[in-house]
């Protein structure tokens, strides 16, 4: 069966710039994810900020960090509401304190992941992410 959700990079690039791969976010994020440079740099020198396959690699290697925290405190992979703000407000997921404004956003990537509740694969060479990687269906 096809599934019309899509899987998590995917619609993460696609909720932080519409996969536009040159936007500088107001606090100067950086590539289609939209990536702050301090932890661009905390995993590559390379100045390719749009280059998809770097930012990619730059992205899978944050996820790792930051899904290995989610595991350690949790004993779970998370939900795709809970992955996204694990992207985009790490502390509050992790502190179990997420606000309004981020868990809209977090219900809009859920959205873009579970169109039709079906889990959609992605490749990924990432050991923790390849994974997590999977849209996963929520109960409701």
């Amino acid at each position: 069966m096809m599934s019309f959700g899509m899987d998590r990079l995917a619609a993460l690039s696609m909720l932080e710039t519409g996969n536009n791969d040159r936007i500088v976010g107001r606090a100067g994020e950086i590539s289609r994810y939209q990536i702050l440079k301090s932890e661009w740099r905390s995993v590559t020198n390379s100045l390719r900020y749009a280059d998809p396959d770097t930012a990619r690699t730059v992205t899978l290697t944050l996820l790792d960090r930051r899904l290995q925290a989610f595991r350690s405190a949790y004993n779970r992979n998370p939900t795709n509401f809970e992955f996204y703000a694990l992207w985009n407000a790490p502390s509050q997921v992790l502190e179990r304190r997420i606000s309004h404004r981020v868990a809209e956003r977090c219900q809009r990537y859920a959205n873009l992941c579970e169109w039709n509740g079906t889990p959609t694969r992605v490749a990924s060479a990432s050991s923790v992410t390849g994974q997590l990687l999977l849209c996963q269906n929520q109960a409701r």
